[in-house]
């Protein structure tokens, strides 16, 4: 595979890792909090669902969302060859 092919496939690789990263938190940053009326249903360590997820759940979700986002990054580097080095 030549130059070119390679950054083209890291390209695409790493355009599908911000698009499927943005919708999540597309996801819970505002359609988790416009059905929490309906979350509310439910509860979770005592509290409404949807109480929850707009006091903590949300803010929770963005930091597990940017570690795996790193971390399949750096995976996507290291096999198109574009990794930094440690």
């Amino acid at each position: 595979m030549n130059e070119a092919d390679n950054r083209l496939m890291h390209w695409k690789s790493t355009k599908r890792l911000m698009i499927i990263t943005l919708s999540l938190w597309v996801f819970f940053s505002f359609v988790v909090h416009w059905f929490a009326g309906a979350l509310n249903a439910f509860s979770f360590m005592g509290f409404p669902l949807g109480f929850y997820m707009a006091a903590q759940g949300s803010e929770v979700a963005f930091v597990i969302i940017i570690f795996w986002f790193a971390r399949t990054q750096h995976k996507i580097d290291q096999q198109y060859g574009f990794a930094e080095e440690e």
